[in-house]
């Protein structure tokens, strides 16, 4: 009996089950009922939840007085629960086991039970909850490196629904080594196949290729035939994303994408069968085989094919057939169909739109629909209407973000400049005025690797010392660190003190190439003066707009979309300010902002004041060090004398200043998966409701922090304007490094 779980996660669930099958004639009842609690762990790795949570269900009574086995049968149906979507009795599931097994001794146990709930709370898009339980998991789980590895594959599972697969890769990286020494077949084969996808969606088509090559090998090996097409489609899928160019994908690289895609569908897949067809359709399509791609994807237009996948492929026939007008209808209509499926009636109770998507089929539909929603884009570029452009610009940021209201772009009284891309042409809508025009731009790969040189010159100037000037100046890191991909470049971070800097630069602003970039993004678009707000794609979240020649002196807002104008900022708002430890000017700083303010106090640099300085402030500004994780967004930090306020720990805040100032370290960096969100500290409270946000976009020294944000405040405190005040600021004290983000009017 003993054997059945064991055997299950070892890799042969199917055997398992075979094995209980085998003994239970010879057990009593007593112990028939404890082998149906072990069978859950089979039945829930083959996916038959419902019946490992009736297995489990009916055992419970019969157990009497024992503790473990009851513990171990809560822990499991708690999973099964998780996987139902029936979040709420999970999580009770998981509590009462952990609170059965530590009350008997059993502290492994109770660990492992403590270690499902950042996973059930990821499931059910919780991220703030999530993460929090997680760093205590974590903790927990110190010596036991199995177990740990196991939950960090099991939260990164949820991570990956709810779009955060650069931080799902970080713990899958850490995951699936410990797995393979602890011979963990099933959970080692899993971690990779989960592994490989995150690798394809962060942008490593190479690796995920050859992660999803071990992971089939091993799971033919294991006997489990029916995941083994999963890993094949990620094959398929890093190949494709490989051929270079794209139109000369070879001619058996299709004929394995219609293979897989009938494998799948033949294997108990249909979502994921759907998904790869609709693909091999649209890439038939694109090599003009016209013929192969009308087979394709008229076999997704079925009464059984998911609604948005049925649309998307009726209105690649109808492009196809060179229909455009029928295929934007098709679009529309798809997009209809998911506003209907993503209700706010059916996100049980989730309160954060950003992170919608935790379940399985909302995942799906979610990426369906992103997908979609491109296609309407590209549709509308190829008419090269500049309304229509933002018109679907802004649909497809609002689907990433979840948002139910399917509403055009609200164009308030400033210049707005929004930033689209198809494959790699970048393009710029301008809106002002009675006016909407589309421009051409350039190459998007070319204006990223000048946006990383930009960067990496900007943090030489901050980071690179003539001479110390004080204790903390001895850990500054000056090289840089670029990632790959579409994220952001950043510089790493060493010990606390390197968060701001006090040392004078010896490099100036790198003006040639800040000329050179403004000329293609700026200064071919014919833009009124006044007020500009600007809407970034990608890399381009991370570029320090202010600082491009044309724009210097002129208040810019960078948001993630196009949003409604904020009303005007009130002079006598609240004002609280915060001056973090380890800072030779932060103290001196915060005392001249509240010099500087009619209704302005300070408080102590503590989490719970700082976060109970959210209910009540109209202005926020913390100077403290700055963290930017690129790897994994959530947990940027801010340094406070408690320990780091983390962004997911903002997340829970359920108001926000209008105001925020973030006097840090590359404060305002982000990464953004995807158009329309932006992950990092800056995001993190635009998310929970503050207007505005100003902060940091490269590393800030402290004592140029402190002359620039004195005269920042000295103007905010006469009326202007957040972007005004700060444009203004950087122009005269010739600081730069800050930007305005969100609705900085």
């Amino acid at each position: 009996m003993s054997q059945v779980p064991l055997r299950a996660l070892l890799g042969d669930p199917e055997a398992a089950l075979a094995l209980a099958d085998k003994v239970e004639p010879d057990l009593d009842r007593l112990d028939r009922h404890r082998l149906d609690v072990q069978r859950a762990v089979p039945l829930v790795l083959l996916g038959r939840h419902t019946e490992a949570v009736e297995r489990c269900t009916t055992a419970f009574p019969a157990l009497g007085d024992d503790p473990r086995c009851h513990a171990g049968g809560l822990l499991s149906r708690g999973l099964a629960y998780v996987f139902l979507e029936r979040f709420g009795e999970a999580a009770a599931d998981f509590t009462r086991s952990a609170g059965i097994a530590r009350s008997s001794g059993f502290t492994h146990l109770a660990m492992l039970a403590e270690g499902n709930l950042p996973f059930a709370a990821a499931r059910r898009g919780d991220i703030p909850a999530a993460f929090a339980s997680y760093q205590a998991a974590e903790h927990s789980l110190v010596g036991y490196p199995e177990r740990l590895a196991a939950m960090r594959v099991d939260f990164a599972q949820a991570l990956v629904e709810a779009r955060l697969p650069n931080e799902a890769r970080a713990l899958l990286e850490q995951a699936v080594p410990v797995l393979a020494a602890s011979n963990a077949q099933v959970a080692l084969s899993d971690a990779r196949l989960l592994l490989a996808q995150v690798e394809l969606l962060t942008g490593d088509p190479y690796q995920a290729e050859q992660t999803a090559q071990t992971t089939h090998t091993e799971l033919l090996t294991q006997s489990r035939a029916r995941w083994a097409p999963l890993a094949t489609e990620i094959i398929l899928r890093a190949r494709l994303a490989q051929s270079d160019p794209p139109h000369l994908v070879p001619a058996d690289l299709l004929t394995d994408l219609y293979a897989c895609a009938d494998e799948l569908a033949t294997t108990g897949w249909p979502t994921q069968a759907d998904s790869l067809r609709l693909l091999a359709g649209r890439t038939a399509k694109h090599l003009k085989d016209r013929a192969a791609a009308t087979t394709q994807l008229s076999r997704l237009l079925t009464p059984r094919t998911r609604p948005i996948v049925r649309h998307h492929a009726q209105a690649v026939l109808h492009h196809l057939n060179g229909n455009d007008t029928a295929s934007m209808a098709s679009v529309e209509a798809g997009i209809a169909t998911f506003l209907e499926t993503i209700s706010p009636t059916s996100a049980q109770g989730i309160e954060h739109p950003m992170i919608m998507g935790a379940a399985e089929i909302r995942a799906h539909a979610i990426r369906g629909a992103e997908q979609l929603a491109a296609f309407g884009l590209k549709l509308a570029l190829s008419r090269g209407n500049g309304h229509g452009v933002l018109a679907w610009a802004e649909r497809w940021r609002a689907v990433v973000r979840g948002d139910f209201n399917d509403g055009a772009p609200t164009i308030g009284p400033t210049c707005l400049v929004e930033f689209v891309r198809h494959e790699d042409d970048l393009f710029a809508v301008v809106a002002q005025h009675d006016t909407c025009e589309l421009h051409k731009i350039g190459s998007y790969s070319d204006i990223t690797e000048a946006t990383i040189r930009i960067r990496y010159q900007l943090r030489r100037r901050n980071l690179r010392d003539t001479e110390p000037r004080s204790e903390h100046d001895t850990g500054r890191d000056t090289e840089p660190n670029i990632e790959r991909g579409t994220g952001p470049g950043t510089g790493r971070k060493t010990e606390p003190g390197t968060g701001r800097g006090t040392g004078p630069g010896t490099e100036s602003i790198p003006e040639a190439d800040l000329a050179a970039l403004d000329a293609l993004l700026m200064r071919s678009l014919r833009l009124n003066l006044g007020p500009i707000t600007i809407v970034p794609t990608g890399s381009l979240h991370t570029l320090p707009w202010p600082l491009l020649p044309s724009l210097r002196g002129r208040p810019v807002s960078v948001h993630s979309h196009a949003g409604e104008p904020p009303a005007a900022h009130k002079t006598d708002a609240l004002v609280i300010a915060v001056a973090g430890p380890e800072l030779e000017y932060a103290k001196a700083e915060v005392q001249r902002v509240v010099e500087t303010h009619k209704n302005a106090t300070a408080i102590p640099a503590t989490k719970k004041s700082v976060i109970e300085a959210l209910e009540s402030a109209g202005v926020l500004h913390i100077a403290a060090h700055g963290m930017f994780s690129p790897r994994s967004p959530m947990l940027s930090n801010i340094t406070l004398d408690d320990g780091p306020l983390m962004a997911y720990e903002i997340l829970r805040a359920n108001r926000m200043p209008p105001v925020v100032v973030l006097s840090a370290c590359e404060a305002g960096m982000a990464h953004a998966p995807m158009d329309g969100v932006t992950w990092g500290l800056a995001g993190a409270f635009l998310e929970r409701g503050a207007r505005c946000v100003i902060a940091g976009v490269v590393p800030v020294r402290d004592e140029e922090a402190l002359v620039l944000m004195s005269r920042f405040h000295e103007l905010l405190a006469v009326g202007h304007t957040p972007a005004e005040a700060l444009a203004r600021a950087t122009h005269e004290t010739n600081i730069p490094g800050f930007a305005c983000f969100g609705s900085g009017d």
